[in-house]
C-alpha cells in the first residue's frame, strides 16, 4: 500500500545547506504540526532533563570523547546506578572490557547475551537446515526479547546495545522498557562501523 505522500520531509537531500542548523527557519518542516506537537512533549521535566544532558555531552566531549565515554559521562549526569548490556556473542570480549569499565565507574551493571536462553533455532522460527548459519549443527536463536526482558526485570535505568543483528536490535528496542542508546551497530564487513559502507558509496557518487 502507497502511503500519502502531499508532504513529508526529505532533509537528507536538502538544498539549504542544512540553514535550520543555524535556527534559519527555512522550510515547512520548522512550521509544521508535527514540529509543534513535538516541542510541547519537551515540557515533561523527564524529557526535557535528558535532551538538556544530551546537549551538554554533546558540547562537552565534542570530538574529544568516543562514543563508550560519552555513553559513561550521560549515565553519570542523568543520575542513573544501574545499567543494562544487551550484547552479541561475537562482542563478548568487548562487552565484558565495558562491564568492567561500567563497574570502575560506579555504576551496578547487568548483562544479557543475544543466545540466552540456548533456544535452538528449529523450534521457535521453524528454520530449516539450510536457512542456518552452519548447518548440520546445533544454534541457538538470537532471543532480542528474553534480552530486554531480563534488563527491565532487572529494573535498569539505561539500556546499552552493543552490536545486535539487524531486526534483532529491532525487537530489543521494540520490547525495552526505559531509555535506550547503542554504543555498537553490527556490521560484519567493516568491523561494526557501518558508515565505512555509507561513505564509500557517497564517494563513488561523487
Amino acid at each position: 500500500m502507497t502511503k500519502d505522500r502531499r508532504w513529508v520531509p526529505s532533509c537528507a537531500t536538502c538544498e539549504s545547506d542544512r540553514r535550520c542548523r543555524r535556527t534559519d527557519d527555512v522550510c515547512a518542516v520548522s512550521r509544521s504540526a508535527c514540529q509543534m506537537d513535538a516541542l510541547a512533549v519537551y515540557e515533561d521535566p523527564q524529557v526535557l532533563e535528558m535532551a538538556r544532558v544530551a546537549a551538554q555531552v554533546e558540547a562537552t566531549g565534542y570530538e574529544r570523547w568516543d562514543r563508550a565515554t560519552e555513553t559513561i559521562e550521560f549515565a553519570h549526569r542523568m543520575g542513573y546506578g544501574r545499567v543494562g548490556l544487551a550484547f552479541c556473542l561475537r562482542l563478548s570480549d568487548e562487552a565484558s572490557a565495558y562491564h568492567r569499565r561500567l563497574e570502575r565507574e560506579g555504576f551496578d551493571v547487568v548483562s544479557a547475551m543475544c543466545k540466552a536462553g540456548a533456544v535452538p533455532k528449529e523450534s521457535i522460527l521453524g528454520l530449516r537446515e539450510d536457512e542456518k548459519i552452519r548447518p548440520g549443527l546445533p544454534e541457538a536463536m538470537c532471543n532480542p526479547i528474553a534480552q530486554a526482558r531480563l534488563l527491565a526485570d532487572a529494573e535498569v535505568d539505561l539500556n546499552i546495545v552493543m552490536g545486535l543483528c539487524v531486526g534483532h536490535d529491532t525487537l530489543f528496542l521494540q520490547h525495552s522498557r526505559g531509555p535506550v542508546t547503542v554504543l555498537i551497530a553490527k556490521d560484519r564487513v567493516f568491523d561494526h562501523k557501518p558508515v565505512e559502507g555509507l561513505r564509500r558509496e557517497a564517494d563513488a557518487a561523487e
